[in-house]
């Protein structure tokens, strides 16, 4: 899951670009909300962390252009912000927010709402995961394959994610490029190749497959 971090305070915003990033989140961090649009519409974020109180641009009228702009974003935003006062939230949530974490803020609820927003921007009801035998838990980060659990690294995890919640749709390597890697990472030419191997060895060789010149897909069962 890739998420743009929007927090003018340096020392919180590398403590939560860290914090988040163990939890096996990629972050990507912005200082300056001038620079945020330009982000969104280069990039594809499962969900922006969006700091009020910035002091180079209102949080609001940033958060109205991302809603209300010509290419309006269509992920979860979920307000970080000091302004703990009840017509604030209810300014945000009025203007497109989907939630509210007050400062300061524990990092494990922090990762649970922006799960649970991701989960309410992809029109699930809860966070695991099924495709025939095949079972993720998004908060637990577990799989398990015919009832037994399967030790996946962290890209591996993201990946078979970022597939089993677009089954039915053919994800392109660019794609799971997109969502697996953040600015100043080094993604080697057949980096997706690699975990889509390592996936299909761990969990069953026709667990996805390939469709020739467009990308990746999960298996439908019976299918090699």
């Amino acid at each position: 899951m890739r998420i743009l971090l929007v927090e003018d305070d340096p020392q919180l915003g590398r403590i939560t670009q860290i914090g988040l990033e163990q939890l096996g989140m990629t972050v990507d961090w912005l200082q300056r909300g001038e620079t945020v649009l330009t982000a969104v519409a280069t990039h594809q974020y499962a969900c922006l962390l969006l700091d009020l109180g910035l002091q180079t641009m209102d949080g609001m009228q940033l958060l109205r252009n991302l809603r209300r702009g010509n290419r309006p974003y269509q992920g979860a935003i979920l307000i970080v912000t000091a302004r703990d006062q009840v017509p604030d939230r209810i300014a945000g949530l009025d203007e497109g927010a989907d939630d509210f974490i007050i400062k300061p803020f524990d990092l494990d609820e922090l990762a649970a709402r922006i799960r649970a927003a991701c989960r309410r921007s992809h029109g699930r009801l809860h966070e695991v995961l099924q495709h025939g035998e095949l079972t993720l838990d998004v908060a637990a980060r577990e799989v398990r394959y015919q009832g037994q659990l399967v030790v996946l690294t962290g890209k591996e995890f993201c990946v078979l994610q970022y597939l089993m919640e677009r089954h039915g749709q053919v994800v392109t390597r660019e794609q799971l490029e997109e969502a697996l890697y953040g600015w100043g990472e080094e993604i080697e030419s057949n980096a997706v190749q690699v975990h889509i191997h390592h996936l299909r060895k761990k969990i069953s060789k026709h667990c996805i497959r390939t469709v020739h010149a467009l990308g990746y897909t999960m298996s439908t069962d019976g299918e090699s």
